[in-house]
């Protein structure tokens, strides 16, 4: 990317000259990767309507940046080249994953981009939570957010532990996507319909995360026996894969991969469709140690876990090591009419204790974060806040959140 590439609006030293409305705060989101974009919306979406504020996007360098084109695109917005973002000022970056992020001139908000913070990383010969570690969160001895978002009040304690630097710097802001999914719950119905779930329909969906320890990886055989198995019982199945699994491959590739399952009814969610409609719609979910089996088992939804990952490591307290604990395990020498049964059961259980994991402030992140905001803009709300609104249906279009 050349200097003569470089956008002369809505920022830089002559955007005054062009621009329709000036003196707006600067805004960047920081988009590493499909996902991390999808988080970061949720936070554009409580500033970009203020009239004094213009938001800009632009891509990091990032292992997983396939599909981030076509994301920006679908956003609508400015998109800087990273060289520029790298050189010009602004008033609030958001950012929801860590790379390069020592490069920007600006006060950085820093989110977690799945359910808070599930990973476990080594630091020497120490776990650590990843996303809270010194490593991630500090550049030559000096913290690099201005604020760092928690989920939970719990993970001011892993920081203190990790990065006691960043204690001051940090928001407990509940979890926006569980907002967003219980607020989504009166569309049900519509998301079923969006789906070609029929009255009296059952629908069941698998969702998978990425790499090599990831359901989709491990269980090449297990689509197909749902279909197969469920087909005489009333059930729709449906398939959600991570992004980047999506991307790492090529969607062309992953359909070829699916068209059999496709034949024989399997529903497949785009990565370009905001999952947690599928997840609201569904009467039972498959999952793996990816955030979606958090989300899905938070709202009430009975989910059975595949079996344990060989090497994934789970941060010790987290709601993906607690839904590992103690969420039902998919067994291959039993019906699965049986076992989805006994999940059902105990879905009001596992819920509860998934809910007071995934939040600390139920209903009220969307408020908390855009106070956050605001006050690194220094500049006061506009008006009340809105409640949080339900995701868009299956082809409703938009990007959606992950």
């Amino acid at each position: 990317m050349t200097n003569t590439e470089w956008l002369r609006v809505p920022v830089g030293i002559d955007a005054p000259r062009w621009v329709t409305r000036s003196r707006c705060r600067q805004v960047l989101a920081v988009v590493h990767t499909v996902t991390s974009g999808q988080r970061l919306l949720e936070a554009v979406e409580l500033v970009e309507s203020d009239p004094r504020v213009q938001v800009t996007f632009s891509q990091a360098p990032d292992t997983f940046s396939a599909g981030v084109d076509d994301f920006l695109r679908s956003t609508r917005g400015v998109v800087l080249p990273w060289e520029q973002a790298t050189r010009e000022r602004f008033d609030l970056a958001l950012a929801a994953s860590y790379g390069s992020l020592h490069l920007l001139h600006a006060p950085l908000l820093l989110m977690p981009h799945g359910a808070g913070y599930g990973k476990s990383v080594s630091v020497g010969d120490e776990p650590m939570v990843y996303g809270l570690d010194a490593q991630r969160l500090m550049h030559n001895g000096v913290v690099l957010p201005a604020a760092v978002v928690l989920s939970h009040e719990d993970q001011r304690e892993v920081l203190r532990r990790q990065c006691p630097q960043a204690l001051d710097v940090a928001v407990v802001a509940g979890d926006p996507c569980y907002d967003r999914m219980v607020a989504s719950l009166p569309r049900r119905d519509a998301y079923r319909e969006a789906l070609g779930v029929t009255p009296g329909q059952r629908l069941l969906v698998v969702t998978s995360t990425w790499g090599l320890d990831s359901l989709f990886a491990r269980f090449e055989d297990f689509l197909p026996r749902l279909l197969e198995e469920l087909a005489a019982h009333g059930y729709r199945v449906a398939a959600m894969l991570h992004p980047a699994g999506w991307f790492a491959h090529g969607v062309r590739q992953v359909e070829a991969w699916l068209t059999e399952c496709r034949d024989a009814g399997l529903v497949v969610v785009p990565p370009e469709v905001d999952w947690r409609a599928a997840v609201v719609a569904a009467d039972q979910v498959v999952a793996d140690h990816g955030s979606i089996g958090v989300y899905a088992a938070s709202i009430g939804t009975p989910v059975v876990l595949a079996e344990p990952p060989v090497s994934a490591v789970l941060s010790d307290g987290s709601a993906q090591e607690l839904l590992q604990r103690v969420a039902p395990r998919l067994t291959f020498d039993r019906p699965l009419l049986a076992q989805f049964d006994d999940a059902a059961r105990g879905a009001p259980r596992l819920g509860e204790l998934m809910r007071e994991r995934v939040t600390s402030r139920p209903g009220g992140s969307a408020a908390e974060l855009r106070g956050a905001m605001y006050r690194l803009l220094d500049l006061a709300e506009p008006g009340r806040h809105r409640a949080p609104t339900p995701v868009p249906a299956p082809g409703g279009g938009g990007p959606g959140g992950r």
